[in-house]
């Protein structure tokens, strides 16, 4: 696999990660015991600590990338298209 190829797929991990991680730790003021502030709505966070989110992002899309890397390096993902599947492309 190419050093490119495996950037791409780590930011494909990172982005999928993000998503997954982003409702984690998110409480509202009411969550908090707090009054939320005048202007704010009700559904806001009330203390985003982004690179919170980010170091858990990091954490996940890092470990999910050493395990499709593994499985790709022992051989049960293969990325050769086979020939017949080839000549089916229009």
């Amino acid at each position: 696999m190419r050093w490119f190829s495996i950037i791409a797929i780590y930011f494909l991990f990172w982005f999928l990660s993000l998503f997954v991680v982003l409702p984690f730790s998110a409480r509202t003021a009411e969550e908090a015991g707090e009054k939320p502030m005048p202007g704010h709505t009700e559904s806001a966070p009330y203390a985003f600590r982004p690179w919170l989110v980010v170091w858990r992002t990091t954490a996940v899309a890092t470990i999910l990338m050493v395990a499709f890397y593994a499985i790709y390096r022992t051989g049960y993902i293969d990325i050769n298209i086979p020939g017949d599947a080839v000549n089916r492309i229009p």
